[in-house]
C-alpha cells in the first residue's frame, strides 16, 4: 500500500479496499487537492473539529463544496449549540495538522458525524492523516471504521 498513517491503520482493520493518492501540497485546501488529483470537489470530504455545548468535541465530515451547518450538526448530536473549535486545539486533540485532519486515528477518541451526501458516491476522498495524502474509500467503509453517525449536516455553498 505504501504510506502508513494512523488513519490508514484504522481503515486496514475494516478493509483493504481503499486507495491512497498523493500530491505536493502547498495550500492545504480541498480545492488544491481536487485540482492536483483531478477529482470533483464534491467527492472530496473535509474533516472539521467542532465543540458542542454539552457533547464536547465532535468531528464533522462534509463535502468540500458545502459548508458545515452548525445548527444541523447540533440537532444531529442532540446538543443546543455547537461552534468551530479554535484552530490552536486542532493538533493537540487530533494529532493532525490543518489540511491533513482525518476522522480516523485521532489522538483523542471523539464522535464522528458523516454527512449523508457521502452515500451519493461509490467512493469519496478524505485526508489519510497527512497533508498531501488522500484516501479513496467507500462511504460505508468510512462509516464503519470511524463508527460514524450519518446525518444531514451541510449546506450548499451557493
Amino acid at each position: 500500500m505504501g504510506t502508513r498513517t494512523r488513519a490508514t491503520d484504522v481503515m486496514c482493520r475494516v478493509t483493504s479496499d481503499f486507495e491512497l493518492l498523493s500530491f505536493e501540497a502547498t495550500e492545504f485546501t480541498a480545492e488544491e487537492a481536487a485540482t492536483k488529483l483531478n477529482l470533483p470537489l464534491n467527492m472530496l470530504f473535509k474533516t472539521l473539529l467542532v465543540k458542542g455545548e454539552k457533547k464536547g468535541y465532535v468531528l464533522a465530515v462534509v463535502p468540500s463544496d458545502h459548508h458545515l451547518s452548525l445548527k444541523k450538526l447540533a440537532d444531529a448530536i442532540g446538543d443546543k449549540r455547537v461552534e468551530m473549535a479554535p484552530i490552536e486545539e486542532l493538533t493537540r486533540l487530533t494529532g493532525y495538522l490543518k489540511g491533513g485532519v482525518s476522522p480516523l486515528g485521532t489522538r483523542r477518541a471523539m464522535p464522528v458525524v458523516l454527512d449523508f451526501s457521502a452515500f451519493q458516491h461509490a467512493r469519496i476522498s478524505l485526508s489519510a492523516g497527512q497533508r498531501g495524502l488522500q484516501m479513496l474509500v467507500a462511504p460505508s467503509h468510512l462509516q464503519q471504521a470511524a463508527k460514524a453517525e450519518v446525518a444531514d449536516i451541510s449546506d450548499d455553498q451557493s
